[in-house]
């Protein structure tokens, strides 16, 4: 359970102080699929960022199945953050040098996990994924979509209680997007992880269990 009470992110500008998250709540079960939408500006990257702690919020406070996670120090908030929340971009942000089985295991690799065992379970999740003849590859001899499953398969590694994703689909066309789309909610299905999905894509949000609409920082519902 993610409960998220009266969040605010205020930042400083030449002009005075910007609000981009004004009183946010929010309440989300285990193993939920919920989509947010809003135009551009609207602060849902921001909400996201604040929800996946990697940025502190002004006010308010988000928990994580009672843990207010804001009270930690950097230290423990990073390993927190690490072993619970898993991460998908829009630009996959794959590290080039490496491969598609090593960019996989990179978040386990950084917690201390056996390699040998963060091996096997890359492979696994990497050929549940379709890229089971990909495994050596590196990202530049990957299309897009291989990539961002790529980054779905190294967000899924540490078997994290929330997936963020912020517009994981707006570089893919279309069919490679519902392709993707499929994937994320099969995992929620049979992996029971929740995620948390920034889109513009409405057909996609149409799928989740529920939608929240953001506007000049506030939820509408």
């Amino acid at each position: 359970m993610v409960i998220i009470s009266d969040l605010s992110k205020s930042f400083k500008t030449d002009a005075g102080v910007l609000e981009v998250l004004k009183g946010i709540n929010m309440e989300i079960g285990d193993r939920q699929l919920i989509s947010i939408m809003g135009a551009s500006g609207a602060g849902k990257s921001t909400l996201l960022h604040v929800m996946g702690t990697l940025d502190r919020p002004t006010s308010g406070t988000v928990s994580f199945n009672g843990q207010d996670v804001f009270s930690l120090d950097d230290k423990k908030l990073a390993a927190f953050r690490n072993k619970t929340i898993g991460f998908i971009f829009q630009f996959h942000n794959l590290l080039q040098e490496f491969n598609t089985l090593e960019n996989t295991m990179m978040p386990a690799l950084i917690s201390g996990a056996n390699r040998e065992e963060v091996t096997e379970k890359a492979a696994a999740l990497l050929t549940e994924l379709g890229l089971k003849e990909r495994i050596t590859h590196r990202p530049a001899e990957l299309s897009g979509g291989e990539q961002q499953r790529v980054a779905v398969a190294r967000a899924l590694i540490l078997d994290p209680l929330v997936v963020l994703a912020d517009e994981p689909t707006g570089n893919l066309d279309t069919k490679t997007g519902e392709h993707l789309i499929e994937i994320m909610l099969k995992m929620n299905q049979n992996k029971g992880t929740t995620f948390i999905i920034v889109t513009h894509n409405e057909s996609f949000a149409k799928k989740t269990q529920k939608i929240y609409h953001m506007e000049d920082g506030r939820l509408l519902d």
